[in-house]
């Protein structure tokens, strides 16, 4: 208890913010991908996987492009008005944006929510790194990323429950907004950490900023680095553009949902509908294992080369990431989603681990601010992943409207306002049940050969990565 009171008091309450912080932005993106492209009648929006997966790629590239230029504004405005500041823009989007229903104009408040969220993440991060020392820095991120991992598991739990007992989306936004407003009370609390403020004139500073991420970008093998990391990030980010949308096509989760009503019955009476678990509540999986086994993997892949974690991190990630997509039974789902987080928790820790070993002694902080750089490269590849390429290679509707077209079926109903509806005039027409006409459509189009493109990517950038140690490792 004695270590804990080195901590000053604004360390414990930026962790609280930052809590309270992840727990609205997750609650919210973990179910958004459904809310994009679900029915009209269900509340959702019916947008296509490509808007989806643009809408959601360019909104998280542009969240982690921008703290280049938010954290430059903290430096010399303050961090406190800037967390003011990020709080308003957080509060107003999560309330207005539930009210837009064309793709423009929620494309266009989804990036607004974003910009709020590049406000935070710089300022919320350097106050962690100046209410800590050489002594408690270790602990003292371990708490924060402790605080990013409750409020990612918890959010979408909330979130889910408010959806079902309410029957609609516009509660899931309310309440992450009231989840941001309470930071407005923490803000009284927190007191500006000491920083070296910068005069020059604000159009010089950003200039600065970006004339040294320049000089950083001069560093091929970095750039060469940071392109390889992309692959990671880009098959981190399905988990949320791309495995709730397959989830709810195509994977039968009644399995779960029999086992809850028999032994926890909360969770089959809240996550749940017709007899199916919540395809979001499944993905949370992910957050729950990383909770209860990060320290259990970084103590395990603590002495090894960071390249090395990287590497086989990188492997467990594709496999893991590529087996969620190959199965309709939700027990393969979920081993899968351990697999992969396995993956995630060797690797993606010791990405900074290692920019921060290559990185020259006068321009660590440089390095490390360019590893927002993969992250954003890997959100618009993502993106296109889980929008185009998932649309033509593995989306149920698309399928059946095919098949539709096919048979010259005539079906009085909008796929995207009554999709449901659709599905099962459909499965009328050709004499079988809903669910048998998605497994008709699994075996016909084979939607889980999309396995094969994720997979891919993590092996080219795994291949990619070990050619990599090959070639520069006596240079380090």
């Amino acid at each position: 208890m004695n270590f804990f009171k080195k901590f000053p008091r604004t360390f414990w309450v930026a962790n609280i913010i930052e809590l309270f912080e992840r727990w609205a932005w997750y609650g919210l993106f973990m179910l958004f991908a459904n809310y994009l492209t679900g029915s009209i009648d269900a509340g959702a929006l019916g947008f296509s996987q490509a808007q989806k997966g643009l809408m959601m790629g360019v909104g998280v590239a542009i969240l982690y492009f921008l703290p280049l230029i938010t954290g430059a504004i903290a430096d010399k405005y303050g961090y406190r008005i800037v967390l003011l500041l990020s709080f308003v823009v957080y509060v107003s989007a999560f309330l207005m944006l539930p009210h837009f229903k064309s793709f423009t104009g929620v494309f266009a408040m989804y990036i607004y929510l974003a910009i709020g969220s590049a406000m935070f993440k710089p300022v919320i991060s350097a106050t962690i790194a100046k209410t800590t020392s050489d002594e408690t820095s270790s602990i003292g991120f371990g708490i924060f990323y402790m605080m990013v991992n409750v409020g990612g598991f918890f959010g979408p739990l909330v979130a889910l429950i408010l959806r079902n007992n309410t029957g609609s989306y516009y509660s899931v936004f309310y309440f992450s907004a009231f989840m941001i407003a309470i930071n407005f009370f923490m803000l009284l609390l927190y007191k500006e950490p000491e920083r070296e403020i910068n005069k020059d004139p604000f159009a010089k500073a950003i200039a600065t900023v970006f004339r040294n991420v320049y000089t950083a970008l001069k560093d091929y093998k970095f750039v060469i680095f940071l392109i390889l990391v992309a692959g990671f990030w880009t098959m981190f980010w399905q988990l949320f553009y791309t495995l709730p949308v397959f989830i709810a096509q195509w994977v039968d989760t009644s399995a779960v949902y029999m086992f809850f009503e028999k032994y926890v019955p909360f969770f089959a009476n809240n996550y749940s509908s017709n007899g199916q678990m919540d395809a979001e509540f499944i993905t949370n999986f992910d957050a729950m294992f990383i909770i209860i086994f990060q320290i259990i993997v970084s103590t395990a892949v603590m002495k090894w080369r960071p390249l090395n974690a990287m590497m086989t991190g990188f492997l467990v990630c594709s496999a893991g990431m590529a087996l969620t997509l190959m199965s309709q039974n939700v027990l393969f789902t979920i081993v899968a989603i351990f697999i992969f987080a396995i993956g995630e928790m060797s690797s993606s820790p010791k990405i900074t681990e290692y920019i921060g070993r290559i990185a020259p002694k006068d321009k660590k902080a440089l390095y490390m601010g360019c590893s927002f750089i993969p992250v954003c490269i890997g959100s618009l590849f993502g993106g296109f992943l889980s929008g185009n390429v998932y649309g033509a290679m593995s989306d149920k509707y698309a399928f059946v409207q095919k098949e539709v077209a096919e048979r010259g079926f005539h079906i009085v109903a909008d796929i995207s306002e009554q999709r449901d509806i659709y599905f099962a005039k459909v499965a009328q027409q050709m004499e079988i049940t809903p669910t048998e006409l998605t497994n008709f459509l699994w075996d016909k189009y084979q939607p889980s050969s999309i396995w094969t493109v994720v997979f891919s990517i993590g092996i080219v950038a795994t291949i990619g990565l070990f050619v990599y140690d090959r070639l520069f490792r006596d240079e380090k």
